[in-house]
């Protein structure tokens, strides 16, 4: 909740940032008005974080890079034709852009870039009244640094909707996401972030206006998911997004989870699970690497674990419901996917290698492995074997206590087995111990498919039985080479 007067106690804090404190002089120097705005205000009346700073002013680009450059050490103009200067100011990057009072077109996101005069039509533009105010400080020119005044602007209501933790837009959402239908994506994200409930009729213009956001590019959306993903209660986001129906335009895997149950065939319901399993796995994080950043890696794959599931559901005889090989499917509906979304490659192949492998350990938990599966465990993890344990470990949502100790305790043995074999044999960059240029040597053969055939026998001679020493291990090449004839 809001505490009035602790929130303006933050403001003034904001106003003594010796980066607010330059500009305002410099800017009231030249003759020009200088707020900071948006995100700053709003977490700084939070009492949240402040992180990077953005100031809106009457200064055209020209005049605030004029302002800047005796003030800062380094100037980019790479928005100019939006208004915006980026400088770097006492160590930190800011940016500072004209008021604008833009048209959107209702095709693309792409605004026509009108520059305005006054900055409460300038706020009324933003995505959400939380975010559509403005602390105006000036430094009366040639007067002393201390006689910084500050104001908060707030045309439309921010503060109260801050006080009631409710997220709405400025204008008619219906215009809102109409000019750019990012900003519905942004809703579900910001009450993940904030913790706030969407009004009513915002809520509604989003399921109205879901297919609106097909205007908006793959890459800008993938960066909003992220940003939901890494924030404090990505579940609250997810929730809007799928009631809304937005998720359907670029993620309709997650609300296809949501499986019809007949009378007859009962089973857990996949997308509760999921979600339960989500937060499990932040718990998890947190417990396991405080003070690390969100992993949207893990996040993303725990999200997405079992989107194969309505593609291999198969109601059995007697009630049962199955779903064989839905970690093989899911692998390859989140790689096709998260291609789409513009992921990088590395970040997708480690999700589809994270739901390919998440049911591997439940084998281990019917009965104990030997170390040659522990260790094609660890290899086929490979660098994702931290996010494998995570993983596992938060899919396991039933609510039979005994069942869930069970199935921990067994967790608890495999990453011990793991610990130990570690300290043996270097488990995590398992390798044959002859490489590719030793088989050639020994056995006396040129490049080709037999070398790596003779690699892949030493690879699983390594697997089954651990470290052998260089001597053995070309000892059984041999036995192995002659036995072929």
């Amino acid at each position: 909740m809001l505490n009035m007067a602790e929130g303006l106690a933050r403001l003034r804090g904001l106003a003594e940032n010796p980066v607010v404190r330059i500009l305002a002089r410099a800017f009231a120097d030249a003759g020009f008005d200088l707020a900071v705005v948006g995100g700053p205000v709003r977490d700084a009346l939070l009492g949240r974080p402040t992180h990077d700073l953005d100031f809106t002013t009457n200064a055209r680009p020209d005049d605030i890079l004029r302002i800047v450059k005796p003030i800062s050490t380094t100037q980019w103009d790479i928005g100019r034709e939006f208004g915006t200067i980026g400088a770097k100011v006492h160590g930190e990057q800011v940016e500072i852009t004209t008021h604008r009072a833009d048209a959107y077109d209702g095709v693309t996101r792409k605004p026509v870039v009108e520059f305005g005069d006054g900055i409460e039509g300038d706020l009324v533009r933003r995505d959400f009244t939380v975010n559509a105010m403005a602390l105006l400080v000036s430094s009366p020119a040639g007067g002393k640094e201390s006689a910084l005044v500050t104001k908060l602007v707030d045309p439309t209501g921010g503060v109260e909707d801050l006080i009631a933790g409710l997220l709405r837009t400025p204008t008619a959402p219906e215009v809102s996401f109409g000019d750019d239908p990012l900003r519905m994506l942004r809703a579900a994200r910001f009450s993940a972030q904030l913790g706030f409930a969407i009004e009513e009729r915002t809520l509604a213009a989003i399921a109205d206006l879901r297919e609106t956001l097909r205007i908006v590019s793959p890459e800008r959306i993938q960066s909003e998911l992220v940003r939901l993903l890494q924030s404090d209660d990505p579940v609250r986001g997810i929730r809007v997004l799928v009631d809304s129906g937005l998720i359907e335009e670029f993620l309709p895997e997650v609300s296809a989870l949501r499986l019809e149950v007949d009378e007859h065939h009962h089973h857990k319901d996949v997308y509760e699970h999921s979600l339960t399993a989500l937060d499990q796995a932040i718990a998890l994080e947190h417990e396991r690497h405080p003070g690390e950043p969100a992993d949207a890696i893990l996040r993303l794959a725990v999200l997405l674990h079992d989107i194969g599931k309505p593609r291999t559901r198969k109601l059995e005889p007697g009630g049962a419901v199955s779903f064989h090989h839905h970690d093989v499917v899911g692998a390859r509906l989140a790689r096709k996917r998260l291609q789409a979304l513009r992921f990088d490659k590395e970040s997708t192949e480690a999700v589809a290698k994270l739901i390919e492998l998440h049911l591997r350990f439940f084998g281990y938990s019917e009965g104990a492995w030997t170390d040659s599966a522990v260790r094609r465990y660890v290899r086929d993890a490979g660098d994702q074997l931290e996010r494998l344990h995570i993983l596992t470990r938060a899919d396991v949502t039933t609510r039979n206590k005994r069942k869930a100790a069970r199935l921990a305790a067994a967790y608890d043995d495999i990453e011990d087995r793991i610990i130990a074999l570690r300290e043996q044999e270097e488990i995590d960059a398992i390798r044959p111990e002859l490489d590719g240029n030793d088989v050639q040597r020994i056995l006396e053969i040129p490049p080709g498919r037999e070398v790596g055939e003779a690699y892949r026998f030493l690879l699983e001679l390594r697997l089954d039985e651990g470290v052998i020493g260089p001597e053995a291990a070309e000892q059984r090449l041999r036995e192995w080479w002659a036995a072929r004839g």
